[in-house]
């Protein structure tokens, strides 16, 4: 039998667990989805979770919790978050997928390293057949996605998570 993938599978705030490898080659995101991140390890440190953070995508468009909005852009190894509202900046990640999970890798801009892993909300009952509520809204000043029951909205302040 396969060994699980963290060491206490209720990992939440403030509970660490085991990290999962990072390597591989990348993946782009999928077009649509909602996750719930389970963790994050930086500089090779314990997986742990402090805080609710979801991420929403929703075509190129993406959502973060953690106050930016704007695009996605996949270069063949690493997708690329172009922050367009809220947080300023451009960050970039290498997915893979273990089971149902997405797990994001890189090298932030300071030389130091994170690995998160990301786990899929439940959208709704519909989901299968693609019948899903999806959308990106933007004005001046603020960026709202929605992914099924789950919204995001960011503005020059901070980021929102609503489960509808």
């Amino acid at each position: 039998m396969p060994e699980p993938l963290y060491e206490d599978e209720a990992v939440g705030p403030g509970r660490a667990g085991r990290l999962p490898a990072a390597g591989g080659p990348g993946i782009p995101v999928p077009e649509r989805g909602a996750w719930l991140r389970r963790g994050i390890s930086r500089d090779g440190g314990p997986l742990i979770e402090d805080r609710e953070v979801v991420w929403l995508q929703a075509g190129p468009y993406f959502a973060d919790s953690r106050g930016f909005a704007g695009v996605t852009s996949f270069d063949g190894r690493q997708v690329h978050f172009h922050h367009l509202t809220g947080e300023p900046g451009e960050d970039a990640g290498t997915f893979r997928r273990e089971g149902t999970d997405l797990i994001e890798w890189g090298t932030n801009t300071d030389g130091s390293t994170f690995l998160e892993v990301w786990t899929p909300l439940p959208v709704n009952d519909v989901e299968a057949h693609g019948d899903v509520d999806t959308g990106s809204w933007s004005a001046p000043g603020y960026h709202v996605v929605r992914v099924g029951r789950h919204l995001v909205h960011v503005d020059s302040r901070t980021g929102t998570y609503w489960q509808l």
